[in-house]
């Protein structure tokens, strides 16, 4: 028997393709807003708080103009030496944190945020994995930006763009360093009533 498909609309709160390209991946219908808000950069917040409060500000705005919705947002920040790295402003900024990062590990956190209109907090998932960087010398460094572009990227890198260069080990979800932690989300997605499309086969 086919499962029942929620009529439900679900939104994302990103433009980031590689959320949207996880969520399509895990079989959900959705529209895409790209929310307008001013991000948190506390430092006195741990990664799970701060994160958590970006995607907490992301979500709820972007649910004021989906009333009935449910709006994911989500946030991402890579720590190292309990500071966290943000998107680099220029390539020498990325050259800098591939350096910082090179033969050591390092926290990917993530915070996905359920919400409803008007301001309805219907899950909040932090979600942090461990990832340990190869050492990365100056050659490697200009190989792995050659395949990459870091600007985008918290931390300055993507762990699926070429993780033959950059990656020795992670323990945790891979998903989480991409930018959502899939299974923690459809969990969530399918307790408030919404299923992944490939379920209805």
């Amino acid at each position: 028997m086919a499962a029942a498909i929620s009529a439900k609309t679900l939104v994302l709160a990103s433009q980031s393709p590689r959320r949207v390209e996880l969520l399509r991946d895990a079989g959900f219908s959705f529209d895409i807003q790209v929310p307008d808000v001013e991000e948190a950069h506390d430092a006195a917040l741990s990664p799970a708080e701060l994160t958590l409060e970006n995607a907490r500000r992301k979500a709820l705005r972007v649910a004021i103009d989906n009333p009935g919705a449910i709006v994911v947002g989500a946030d991402t920040l890579v720590y190292v030496d309990g500071e966290p790295l943000a998107k680099p402003a220029d390539m020498e900024e990325a050259r800098a944190m591939l350096r910082r990062l090179s033969g050591r590990w390092h926290e990917v956190c993530t915070g996905v945020v359920l919400a409803q209109a008007p301001d309805v907090i219907l899950a909040d998932i932090p979600v942090i994995t461990r990832v340990h960087f190869k050492p990365l010398d100056e050659d490697a460094i200009t190989a792995y930006h050659q395949r990459c572009n870091p600007l985008d990227k918290a931390g300055g890198y993507g762990i699926q763009d070429a993780p033959d260069i950059i990656l020795h080990e992670i323990d945790g979800s891979w998903s989480n360093v991409v930018g959502l932690p899939v299974e923690r989300v459809i969990e969530a997605l399918i307790a408030h009533g919404i299923a992944p499309l490939a379920n209805s086969a």
